[in-house]
């Protein structure tokens, strides 16, 4: 199979664009807007992009009628966002919290979720989530569509605090993944989560990834 996407319709029933960039992080971020209401919504377009000093990017589709992500706006007006960790005990708040609200809604209430005071953010983190980032704004970066939903903001930020519970660290200083089962997005509808994890180490590597250190690519 083959086709050029925009160019020849799709010989599947669904695109398998998505289903094939899995298994995709789920950014689960919580902003506030000028007025002071808290907003919260699931984002799988959500990477980290360095580590010194620690940066990370989501990217939101626009709304079919042209209107920007409530949490864009208000990471450009407030200048912060906060990444909370997307989990297997959280997934029904996650799925409530990815609808369409009015921007004057409190999505904290309608997810069923506790707000946690940040150290620097204006809003607040998911209680319930076993980890966090309060990141800074940096800018965006605006990318044209094919359609109105095409549109595309890339909002870039810099982490300058991390919130981990002490109840998911191990003895080795390393986060115990298995019992987290953080939630990762797939196509379609579905999702995954972490169980297990196994290592590999690049053989005659200088360093170890988790110091920061990367082998040769």
């Amino acid at each position: 199979m083959h086709y050029a996407p925009g160019i020849d319709p799709c010989p599947l029933p669904f695109s398998p664009f998505k289903s094939c960039t899995v298994p995709r992080p789920i950014g689960w971020l919580s902003t506030i807007s000028k007025g002071g209401i808290h907003n919260l919504a699931p984002y799988s377009q959500w990477q980290n992009l360095t580590f010194d000093p620690p940066m990370v990017m989501f990217a939101a589709n626009q709304y079919p009628d042209g209107r920007r992500k409530d949490t864009v706006v208000n990471a450009e007006e407030t200048g912060w966002f906060v990444w909370n960790m997307a989990t297997y005990a959280l997934r029904d708040a996650v799925n409530l919290s990815a609808m369409a609200l009015p921007p004057e809604e409190d999505e904290f209430v309608h997810a069923g979720v506790t707000k946690a005071a940040c150290l620097s953010a204006p809003g607040a983190r998911v209680a319930e989530s076993p980890a966090h980032f309060e990141c800074r704004y940096l800018s965006t970066h605006r990318l044209p569509g094919n359609s109105a939903a095409g549109w595309v903001d890339v909002v870039y930020g810099q982490v300058m605090h991390i919130h981990v519970d002490d109840k998911v660290i191990l003895p080795t200083g390393k986060l115990d993944i298995a019992a987290i089962q953080p939630l990762a997005r797939m196509g379609y509808y579905d999702y995954a989560r972490i169980t297990e994890t196994f290592e590999m180490r690049i053989p005659h590597a200088t360093g170890q990834a988790e110091d920061g250190l990367e082998g040769k690519a």
